[in-house]
């Protein structure tokens, strides 16, 4: 068994403290990643506090994990020691129903299993995430990182990265496309840097007068402030594609009211509450509303080969685990840009 340090959420309420277990030995197919930088997503927080239920603990959360390869299993086939490599926020899948064998894995028939606060496929081991020195996963859920990518900036898009790249792809955005990104968070600010790289004329919307700026740098072509009536009637029926990233509860009117002659409004936000909307916002230019999940492993490892090429990763804030729930404070008072990420040496070295 392999001793792994970490921090983890003993219950919902106590601040998250250091904890040890053992992960398994590696077996055939599976590949051993020393942890070099964890992204913090906004779920883990959900998820130590158990806001969305049934949550396990110990939890050590963590489901946008970078590193380096240092075992592998008999029969890994893609992966050697010394490779950097990255987990995302599925480790396994039922491998045998049909959205399994289309590499759509997010979507099993049977579940997939999550990163971490999730039982494995046994039925028994409790799943434990990024906030760790190691993790040991079977090498299909494995991703290749390629060296010219910042690995802290690298982490997030194991998750904010491929929950905004899928949708985008999905909807087919190309160049003459007009796409709104609505909310600048971790989520929004990966979706302005795909679609303006993917060609769009894309423009971010917020509520937020003091994003614009940063918006801007980020790749929008335009800013709508969403509280003022006058632009957001100016941009009515104008896009082909509106991506909400929000998870605030909120009206999905304003922003259906933007989508353009049969136009979407694609969903990766999970506000609380179950959002309002009128019939009539649909029929009107026969909007639809469709939601996307993560990505598989095949769209996952295009999406990491895509932001090699075109020398994407998130806008990071890195810092020491011991900073953990410091972090998840700022994070709801929405006092970072855009991501954090934590540094594994710092809970090597304690």
């Amino acid at each position: 068994m392999i001793l792994t340090k970490a921090y983890a959420a003993y219950d919902q309420k106590s601040p998250l403290a250091p904890y040890q277990f053992e992960r398994r030995e590696p077996r055939p197919h599976d590949v051993v990643l020393d942890i070099l930088y964890c992204g913090v997503c906004h779920s883990d927080l959900h998820q130590v506090r158990d806001e969305w239920g049934g949550s396990m603990y110990p939890m050590v959360p963590g489901h946008e994990i970078v590193g380096k390869v240092i075992r592998v299993g008999s029969e890994v086939k893609n992966f050697k020691p010394g490779d950097r490599a990255a987990v995302g926020v599925m480790i396994d899948s039922c491998r045998h129903c049909a959205n399994c064998q289309s590499h759509l894995e997010q979507y099993c028939e049977e579940g997939m299993t999550g990163t971490y606060n999730a039982y494995e496929r046994d039925g028994v081991t409790i799943a434990q995430g990024g906030y760790s020195t190691t993790i040991v996963t079977d090498e299909r859920y494995v991703f290749r990182i390629a060296g010219s990518l910042d690995l802290a900036g690298a982490a997030p898009l194991l998750c904010a990265g491929i929950t905004t790249f899928s949708p985008l792809r999905f909807a087919g955005v190309k160049p003459g496309m007009k796409v709104a990104i609505v909310g600048l968070g971790g989520l929004g600010h990966m979706g302005l840097k795909f679609a303006h790289a993917f060609g769009a004329e894309v423009s971010l919307v917020s509520s937020s007068a003091s994003k614009e700026a940063d918006a801007r740098r980020l790749g929008a072509h335009n800013f709508i402030l969403s509280t003022d009536e006058r632009q957001m009637k100016k941009y009515r029926s104008y896009f082909d594609m509106v991506l909400n990233t929000v998870s605030a509860n909120h009206d999905y009117a304003p922003y259906l009211k933007l989508v353009g002659m049969n136009g979407r409004m694609m969903v990766v936000g999970l506000p609380s509450k179950a959002p309002h909307v009128e019939p009539f916002d649909l029929l009107t230019n026969r909007r639809s509303i469709t939601g996307s999940m993560i990505g598989g492993t095949a769209e996952t490892q295009e999406m990491l080969d895509f932001c090699a090429a075109k020398n994407i990763v998130a806008d990071v804030e890195v810092i020491p685990m011991h900073k953990i729930n410091e972090a998840y404070e700022r994070m709801l008072r929405n006092d970072v840009r855009y991501r954090f990420v934590i540094d594994l040496a710092s809970l090597k070295n304690q």
